[in-house]
């Protein structure tokens, strides 16, 4: 249940951004979803997100940039190895210049940038480019 609400809400992303609205709200949310976020926001794709009541239902609030051509979140299980991020990063994104495979690990959730510096595996979570 938890991979489809990622999904539905990176849609939503998607959908504002196509249509150019500025912000864009996300109901119901997860800690998941808002490390999915946070690491958009690192990379620049997103300009900021804003929690609200996060110990009910909750809502994240969302400034676009305009940025965002595409994010989907995998809605099955994928696993990965170390070893194997680069080429799996290059099947799924469009060009090697930009894009970011986001990866759940023991050391947190991280993009395939990290989690190849410090030689971890885990989860695919989604990607966005």
């Amino acid at each position: 249940m938890g991979r489809r609400i990622l999904n539905e809400a990176l849609r939503k992303i998607v959908n504002a951004e196509k249509r150019g609205k500025a912000t864009v709200e996300l109901k119901p949310i997860s800690t998941v979803m808002s490390s999915f976020l946070n690491i958009m926001k690192d990379r620049g794709y997103i300009k900021n997100f804003q929690v609200f009541d996060p110990h009910r239902v909750g809502r994240i609030t969302v400034e676009l940039q305009g940025r965002v051509k595409d994010c989907r979140a995998l809605t099955y299980r994928q696993d990965i190895k170390a070893k194997e991020i680069e080429e799996y990063r290059l099947r799924t994104l469009p060009t090697r210049q930009y894009g970011y495979v986001v990866i759940t690990t023991p050391d947190g959730v991280l993009d395939h940038e990290r989690a190849m510096e410090r030689n971890v595996g885990g989860q695919v979570l989604g990607y966005f480019h």
